[in-house]
Formats: structure tokens, sequence, C-alpha cells
């Protein structure tokens, strides 16, 4: 606690007052360009990892990244939903998942939760869909790579939970509302972005239009990183692919089926 009235005072002292102008616009409202969804991991900062101002993600946190569809709860995170597109006209949604996730080790063991924390047990009961897809298409995986999975596959997941929200069904039918599935790498401080197309998690500056690239993307010591896969998923991948992905591309399980590959992003290509 010490240690936080410090900071309180050295915000004040320091950055508050060399950005007071900024403070008095903000007073006035807020016009955030991004509803950010993610984990409430301590070690996850959205501000941080985007370099984003104050006053420009508006940010969900709850454990494992958990939207519950519409009408399964009257939790906040449905209206915060609502507020964002409705009344703040949010036209850019990011789902981001973690590695090394707490909540989604959980549910890979989900039963032993029931008794000693129960609440957290009946919360994950909404990423039940990502739980059974992964048991039912995914049991020859294990360990850390069946983690890596079960998170890549909760982000879709809670992607299709978000598009059962009437003011988000609607704006993807206008094509007003564009949602993205990110992945960040605690360890590496990489994000993996899901590109519907490739059905891959690429980084993010290879879904950018031709006149939205700027060059220092492409100079960027990350945009030429390499992430290995598997022998196993290199063969399921390599055999499935009509043009082989370039190595800074990542996909952390096995192809997608083409039931799931119909489930993603359908409503936002809807014109």
């Amino acid at each position: 606690m010490k240690k936080l009235i410090k900071g309180l005072r050295e915000f004040k002292s320091s950055y508050f007052s060399a950005n007071e102008e900024l403070f008095e616009q903000l007073s006035h409202g807020q016009k955030p360009r991004v509803l950010f969804i993610t984990c409430s991991d301590s070690r996850i900062d959205p501000n941080l990892i985007t370099q984003a101002g104050l006053g420009e993600l508006f940010v969900i946190r709850n454990a494992g990244n958990i939207i519950p569809p519409f009408g399964a709860t009257n939790g906040g995170e449905g209206a915060t939903i609502e507020y964002a597109i409705q009344a703040l006209d949010i036209q850019q949604i990011i789902v981001c998942g973690h590695s090394h996730c707490g909540a989604m080790k959980g549910l890979m063991k989900l039963d032993s939760l029931r008794v000693e924390m129960p609440l957290v047990h009946d919360w994950l009961k909404y990423a039940e869909a990502t739980r059974r897809l992964v048991k039912d298409n995914y049991s020859h995986y294990e360990g850390e790579e069946l983690l890596e999975i079960i998170i890549a596959e909760n982000v879709l997941t809670q992607i299709e939970n978000l598009r059962t929200y009437p003011v988000i069904r609607s704006k993807l039918h206008q094509g007003q509302l564009n949602i993205y599935a990110w992945i960040y790498q605690i360890e590496t401080g990489e994000i993996l972005a899901y590109d519907p197309q490739k059905h891959a998690y690429v980084l993010p500056q290879n879904q950018l239009l031709p006149s939205e690239i700027d060059e220092r993307l492409l100079s960027s010591p990350t945009s030429n990183v390499e992430i290995h896969f598997t022998k196993t998923q290199q063969r399921e991948f390599q055999s499935s692919q009509e043009h082989p992905i370039p190595t800074h591309e990542w996909f952390p399980m096995t192809v997608l089926s083409p039931e799931q590959m119909e489930r993603i992003y359908r409503g936002s290509q809807t014109k």
C-alpha cells in the first residue's frame, strides 16, 4: 500500500501536471476507439502492450476473457458491451487471450474446482463450448501444447458469444463493426492475431492494407520472428494447406474443420 500511495503522489506531481490539457479534455467525455476484452491476469496491461493513450481503449477484464452469451447472465460484461457499441459508437473490438492463462488451466480440470472455488467453477462454465471442442477434437495433445490450443480456441469461442448480442449482430450486419482475435505471449511480448482467411494466427501488421502499412512496422525486430511448430503440427498443417504459410505465422493447433472455419467471423464479413 505504501508503494501505491507513493505512486499516487508521483502521478499527480509528474504525469498529471505534464498532461493537464489532456485531462481537461477527458473530463468532458470519452471517445475510445476500441473495446478491448482481456483477462484479469496481472501480467497483462492493454494500454502498455498496445502503447495506447488515455481514453483510447474501453476495457473489459475478467478471468479467462470470457463473454457469456446474450441472456445467459445479467452481469456487467453484457451491459459494458452494449454501452460501448451503442452509446460510445465503438467500431472495433479485440478479444485478447494470453499464454499461461490460469483460467484456461482451470477449464482443463473443471471438476476439481467445484468444491474449492465454486464461483470460479460456475464462471468457467461460460467457456464450456471451448472445453468440449478441445476435448472432442484435440485429445491427442497434452501439457503446454494442449493449453495453447485451449487458449486459442477460447478466444474464438468468445467471439462467437459476442455475436449473440443484438447490438453486435446488427452492427456486423451493417458492416459497421470489426472483431479481432489476439493472443499475447507473455514471455516474448509478441501479439498474434487470428486471420480468418488463412485460418492462422499471424503478426497483426500482416493484416493491414497496403495503404495502412507504416514502414517502421516492416522494419520491426519482430517482423521476421520465427515460431517453431512441433513435428506433428508441421505434418498436419502442411498437408492441409495449398500454399505453405511463412515461418512468421503460427497456428498453435491442428487445422480447423470446415464447420469451425465457417463459424468464425462470418458475421463481420456480411455487408
